[in-house]
């Protein structure tokens, strides 16, 4: 857990920037350094153009940032799943710094409650029938899973029976949005494609079920 100061140094505190009615970001010597709760910056006795004291920025940073942080971290987690970028940047967007952040992951991840291979199983067992594996994995790198983790997420879902037939799940897609390749004029083929493309479909599937021989 993260509790050391910069060598027992006194910090100046050259700026307190509101980010909300009630919390306050804190600059040491004109770095961004954490985002506090008004009523702490009293309970610290941190004004601008004073010095924090070594023992209060180990209080903060070793004890009342982590504490925080990891409850903060289980509650987004009560309410769906992340990856652990995604919670990551979550948590970075709440004023956490990063040492912080990786202390509250760490924490997380040993009851396992972050798990990247469980969540892209999940993803693709979730969009297996409407979206195509390119897609997919488009989509799982947008969120933070690496490549590696993605493949054993894909050999764990086709060990389980996990299929895909592009050219049907296209099918389906057109015959939801009400097309017919034997009425259909250009312009409305090339909207249809454009749409499939989008979802990450091959140039061949794509011509394949527009133009049919």
């Amino acid at each position: 857990m993260p509790a050391e100061s910069d060598g027992g140094k006194k910090m100046k505190v050259t700026r307190i920037e509101d980010v909300t009615k009630s919390r306050s970001r804190i600059y040491l010597e004109e770095q961004s350094a954490f985002v506090l709760y008004k009523g702490e910056l009293r309970s610290y006795h941190i004004a601008e153009g004073e010095e924090l004291a070594p023992e209060d920025y180990e209080k903060i940073m070793g004890q009342v940032l982590p504490r925080r942080a990891r409850l903060r971290a289980m509650n987004l987690l009560k309410g769906r799943e992340y990856t652990v970028k995604q919670l990551h940047d979550k948590l970075c967007g709440g004023g956490y710094p990063e040492e912080i952040v990786a202390d509250a992951l760490a924490y997380v991840a040993s009851f396992r409650y972050t798990d990247d291979l469980r969540y892209a199983l999940a993803y693709i067992t979730g969009h297996e029938d409407s979206r195509s594996r390119r897609r997919i994995e488009q989509d799982l790198a947008v969120r933070g899973i690496d490549p590696d983790t993605a493949r054993e997420a894909w050999q764990k879902w086709e060990e389980q029976g996990g299929r895909q037939d592009e050219q049907a799940m296209i099918r389906e897609l057109l015959r939801k949005r009400g097309f017919d390749p034997d009425t259909a004029d250009e312009k409305e083929i090339r909207r249809q494609g454009a749409f499939l493309m989008r979802k990450g479909f091959s140039g061949e599937a794509v011509r394949k079920a527009l133009l049919p021989v």
